[in-house]
């Protein structure tokens, strides 16, 4: 059976693609409480480039296991660009990887802290490269979930493969 996680997402190209740039990722993830490392995993081959993730879901421990600050979550909230930000920085160093990648934002059912459901800010931080997209996403909670976490795998690869 192939691993449902993986379809629909360019993850197969994207552990290649790392893999031949002998390169690894790792993530802090709120809204999709690992959903994008376990997609990397079901990769066969994908601990060779999977340093390993962070399920920060609660406020407080994306300061105290991501490293976001404070401040920045005082003044700007959980779901907010510098937020995924500090969370993508954070993966990379605390997981020692050569990319990582934060996501954070709102699935649903309701919004909050004045994001509308959909909202996701996803990080990337590598090699003098750091990047904040911010995404709207349609649907229920799964399919918000699953967007966010294709739409990393996209991005990382378009960053990896050359494409800045």
């Amino acid at each position: 059976m192939t691993d449902p996680l993986t379809t629909g997402a360019p993850v197969v190209e994207l552990v290649r693609e790392l893999g031949a740039a002998r390169q690894t990722v790792a993530t802090a993830e709120s809204l999709t409480a690992g959903l994008l490392a376990a997609t990397i995993a079901g990769v066969p081959g994908a601990s060779a480039v999977l340093r390993g993730g962070l399920v920060v879901y609660a406020t407080e421990l994306k300061h105290s296991l991501a490293g976001v600050s404070d401040e920045v979550l005082a003044t700007e909230g959980p779901v907010a660009a510098s937020t995924a930000e500090e969370l993508a920085v954070g993966a990379r160093l605390r997981c020692g990887a050569d990319w990582g990648i934060g996501l954070t934002g709102v699935a649903g059912p309701e919004s909050q802290g004045g994001h509308a459901v959909g909202t996701v800010f996803l990080g990337l931080a590598g090699p003098g490269h750091t990047e904040v997209m911010r995404l709207k996403l349609d649907g229920d909670r799964w399919a918000i979930r699953i967007g966010a976490t294709h739409s990393a795998v996209r991005e990382l690869r378009r960053i990896v493969g050359g494409g800045h």
